[in-house]
């Protein structure tokens, strides 16, 4: 997603989930718990990015990408049925599972347990501290780009984002 969307002409489904799918996968992976949730979102997304190029080829598509992939989640997220379905889970993203090819075993335990406490303090951030640091800090937006992608002040991006790294390292306070 950090590269601008262009249309020249219409795209295939295939093409765009090609090309823009990774970063919204991962975007909707850092806002969501379930990795199957985040990969229904994400289809969602590219659906709806599908339909609006062959309506409006012409139209700056990177801030609309990200605007509708983060309301997804949010959406997602309030929905009362993954509330009731969504059970806590110490479930950790693939990700968390995978080691180096070089690691040892003592490496591989300890960026296991380094990474399953950085995804539980992330978690324990409140939802709007969430899409701030994960906008800013992994999907690499200016702190004015955040502020018009969430629609808010860039005072208020600033705030949140302040608190959510305190937060981090507070709760991570050991990790290295």
């Amino acid at each position: 997603m950090g590269a601008l969307l262009k249309v020249e002409g219409p795209q295939s489904f295939d093409e765009l989930y090609g090309e823009y799918g990774p970063g919204v996968v991962r975007l909707c992976r850092l806002l969501l718990r379930d990795p199957q949730e985040a990969q229904d979102v994400s289809q969602e997304v590219l659906v709806k990015l599908f339909r609006e190029q062959l309506s409006r080829p012409a139209l700056a598509w990177q801030g609309w990408l990200r605007r509708v992939t983060i309301n997804a989640c949010r959406d997602r997220r309030r929905s009362a049925w993954w509330r009731s379905w969504r059970t806590p889970s110490t479930e950790q993203f693939e990700e968390s599972r995978m080691v180096s090819r070089d690691a040892t075993p003592e490496q591989a335990v300890i960026g296991l347990e380094t990474r399953r406490q950085l995804w539980s303090a992330f978690r324990r951030l409140s939802g709007r501290q969430r899409e701030v640091f994960a906008l800013r800090h992994v999907q690499g937006l200016s702190t004015i780009e955040v502020a018009e992608t969430l629609g808010m002040t860039e005072g208020s991006v600033k705030q949140h984002l302040f608190r959510a790294v305190r937060q981090l390292r507070a709760t991570l306070g050991g990790v290295r």
